[in-house]
């Protein structure tokens, strides 16, 4: 069988990615297009130009070029739908197109929505509707983090007790990064957050306010606790990841240069791991004009967990744990103390600070 892949958001120039638009739509399709089972037939971009200029790039129709998704989605009816706008709007997107009852599956961007009550709806509304739900947390895919998984699993430094990572931010980079925790701890649920942020100066990413740093703790229904420290002062581990077992540690992109190391009870030193010289971002050679093997081989699970009928691990229910140790971290800051999952909170609480000026930030901080 072949798939019809629609993308909605095309994006700018993807020569010129900017944190106004990443053009992730051409990574996306470039990805799914390397699929044996799928074709791009389509795309939708509130902007035309950009939408035009997508179709161009990828040779698509004249009529299958639109500026609203819905018009889109009822014209063409295709099987998967992948979704590259900004996170303020993943949630009307993806609930449109399940509702619209001709999609099979969604594929959206990281982070899954701007709110914790926007990614519960769009949870809900694709498991209504029996529609895949998945989001390109490609990175999980990438060797250096596949082989340390591969090593906890088979109890090469004991039992797991801890997770550290210092990579990157809490919103945007973290909905990577504790994607990744999630899978070192074996997919485990989140129990409790405690967390403190800092916003001094302005970072808007995609639409979205981000933290300047930041410090998480969060543990883990099977006894795995995790912390993150971000921003300045971000040395916690002296690697992008660090994961401490009974029996020893493993380090992920390693102040030593070594993309992956273990080191076992006993040893003096760390011994590097092959990862056939992939780093955390991809291979050190790309053929890809636009994406990375990692976005491959997510689009690869995509259509493999459509193709055989099961749950993706890329799927909402993975998702959904991400988002909640992001979102109940804001709202620990807001109350001021540890919040005890699930999460009965709708909004975003770091927006609503920001916007109520509850927060060191101030917009017009430094103007004559």
């Amino acid at each position: 069988m072949t798939y019809d892949v629609a993308v909605v958001g095309t994006g700018p120039d993807p020569q010129n990615p900017t944190v106004d638009g990443f053009a992730m739509g051409y990574r996306h399709a470039e990805s799914f297009g390397n699929q044996d089972a799928c074709e791009v037939v389509a795309c939708a971009d509130i902007v035309p130009e950009n939408a035009e200029a997508f179709g161009r790039t990828f040779g698509l129709p004249d009529g299958n070029v639109f500026e609203s998704y819905e018009e889109m989605l009822a014209a063409v009816e295709p099987d998967i739908v992948t979704v590259a706008v900004p996170p303020a709007i993943h949630e009307q997107v993806v609930v449109d197109c399940a509702h619209s009852g001709v999609v099979d599956a969604v594929h959206c961007e990281k982070p899954m929505s701007d709110t914790w009550g926007g990614a519960r709806r769009m949870a809900e509304a694709c498991w209504r509707r029996d529609v895949q739900l998945t989001f390109n947390r490609q990175r999980r895919f990438g060797a250096p983090f596949r082989e340390a998984r591969d090593l906890v699993d088979a109890g090469e430094i004991g039992e797991l007790q801890r997770i550290e990572t210092t990579w990157g931010d809490l919103y945007d980079t973290g909905a990577h990064t504790v994607d990744l925790t999630g899978m070192f701890a074996d997919e485990a649920n989140p129990e409790w957050v405690i967390a403190q942020v800092d916003y001094r100066e302005e970072d808007v990413r995609f639409g979205m306010h981000q933290e300047n740093q930041a410090w998480v703790r969060w543990e883990y229904d099977n006894g795995v606790s995790a912390v993150m420290s971000t921003g300045p002062g971000d040395d916690l581990c002296n690697a992008a990841h660090r994961l401490a077992g009974t029996d020893g540690e493993i380090r992920i992109d390693s102040d030593t240069g070594n993309m992956l190391e273990i080191r076992r009870a006993g040893e003096q030193s760390w011994t590097a791991v092959d990862v056939d010289g992939e780093n955390i971002h991809g291979a050190g050679a790309d053929d890809r004009e636009y994406g990375s093997e990692f976005i491959d081989r997510a689009a690869a699970e995509v259509v493999a967990a459509l193709e055989e009928g099961r749950e993706s691990e890329l799927g909402a229910r993975n998702g959904l744990k991400t988002a909640e140790v992001i979102f109940a971290a804001y709202h620990s800051v807001r109350k001021r103390g540890r919040v005890d999952l699930p999460l009965d909170v709708e909004d975003n609480a770091f927006a609503a600070m920001v916007e109520a000026g509850e927060l060191e930030y101030q917009p017009d901080a430094g103007a004559d």
